[in-house]
């Protein structure tokens, strides 16, 4: 099958998920509470636009120039992460009704003490007013839900990323390098929401944790070089004791990872592409891997694919190994080959509560430190966002992890 033919297939799945998505909302929201004129006309025209904005925001987000359609692209945006929060809300409804409705029929068929008494206890026919009020509380109570978390979500979302500190033992570490810092960055996510101003933020607060070592987990960009350039630059003001390491996530596929891959070193920022270095302190060493996004080889980008055994090729076992690579599932095959801590991103954590669910069983690690056998695992929740402007139970991070020697 083609690229275009599956562009054109996957397009042609989301518009029919997002058009689902609102039949439904139209069908609990509108439909069934059966609001008086001219309320139902509006809420109709209202869902009608939020469908249209989607597409259209994100179609326009890939052809323009970032910020040229601020308003379209955050409405958008918002809209996205509401719809999310709506369906959810009334689901829930819907299912803590149906409960309700088998209780309740549950209990009658147990006090019922024959096929007659059964019989006699069937309900009336429903009455209509009473159901249409019981939609409208649930609609009322829906859009108040989704709209509450939805606030709460944007300030998350929008507010100052938090630092996020932990200390990883790792045994093979020597001495030397005890108390050595990793500051992790990941899924920034630089495009249409996501400009200059929160980049150089980040940099302020990931230079004021003096690292020894800056990590770029993956998913840095949604656009290419030449409409982020300006955004991206400030990364040039990164400060790191022993480097800044890059490497790729699913998104720079999207966005010309060849040419991001050719920009970033002249940022200082060296892009880590199946392979690794050494890092020094003292007598001790410790070997820092990378390896491309596992949904390269699938991209068309011509040499690019997760090798993670090239990566590791010559690797003198008496050294620590931590392997940047940006899906958590990488250390299915990281544990296999002995490394001893892998940091990745990817998830958000979720991002959007109760999203994180789906994502678990993609990728079996949602965020926080974990164990594959005999590796440690980390997985960020990310330092930006993607798509919605918002955070729900899943707050974005800059991670800082010190590495301690011993167990």
């Amino acid at each position: 099958m083609s690229r275009a033919v599956s562009l054109a297939l996957f397009i042609a799945i989301a518009l029919s998920i997002l058009f689902g998505l609102h039949l439904f909302l139209w069908a609990r929201l509108v439909r069934d509470p059966g609001w008086p004129r001219p309320w139902g006309a509006v809420l109709t025209a209202a869902l009608a636009l939020g469908a249209v904005s989607i597409p259209v925001s994100l179609f326009l987000g890939r052809a323009s120039a970032p910020g040229s359609h601020p308003w379209l692209t955050w409405t958008g945006s918002v809209w996205l992460g509401l719809l999310f929060l709506l369906f959810v809300s009334l689901l829930g409804g819907d299912l803590l009704g149906l409960g309700g409705r088998l209780i309740s029929k549950t209990a009658e068929a147990v006090g019922a003490t024959s096929v007659e008494a059964v019989a006699a206890h069937r309900p009336a026919p429903a009455d209509h007013d009473r159901r249409r009020f019981f939609a409208r509380v649930i609609a009322g109570a829906a859009a108040l839900l989704a709209s509450g978390f939805g606030v709460a979500g944007l300030r998350s979302a929008l507010g100052p990323v938090r630092v996020k500190r932990l200390e990883v033992h790792l045994p093979r570490l020597g001495g030397d390098l005890d108390g050595l810092t990793i500051v992790q960055l990941s899924d920034l996510h630089v495009g249409p929401t996501i400009g200059r101003q929160q980049i150089e933020d980040i940099v302020r607060r990931s230079n004021a944790l003096s690292p020894d070592v800056v990590a770029i987990t993956g998913d840095l960009v949604d656009g290419s070089v030449a409409e982020l350039w300006g955004a991206v630059s400030p990364l040039g003001g990164l400060v790191a004791k022993l480097g800044v390491f890059f490497v790729t996530g699913n998104h720079e596929y999207y966005s010309g990872a060849a040419e991001w891959v050719e920009a970033l070193p002249g940022l200082g920022v060296r892009v880590l592409r199946n392979e690794r270095v050494e890092l020094s302190r003292g007598a001790s060493v410790l070997e820092l891997g990378g390896v491309d996004d596992r949904s390269a080889a699938r991209s068309g980008t011509p040499g690019h694919g997760e090798d993670l055994e090239k990566a590791l090729a010559g690797w003198d076992r008496r050294r620590p190994l931590v392997l940047l690579a940006h899906q958590p599932r990488t250390v299915l095959d990281a544990a296999r080959l002995g490394v001893d801590l892998q940091l990745s991103g990817h998830t958000h954590g979720g991002q959007i509560w109760p999203f994180g669910a789906l994502v678990r069983l993609q990728q079996r690690f949602l965020a926080g430190l974990g164990r594959h056998r005999g590796t440690l695992i980390y997985v960020s929740r990310g330092t930006g966002y993607w798509g919605p402007p918002m955070r729900l139970g899943a707050p974005s991070e800059i991670t800082e992890l010190v590495l301690r020697a011993g167990v």
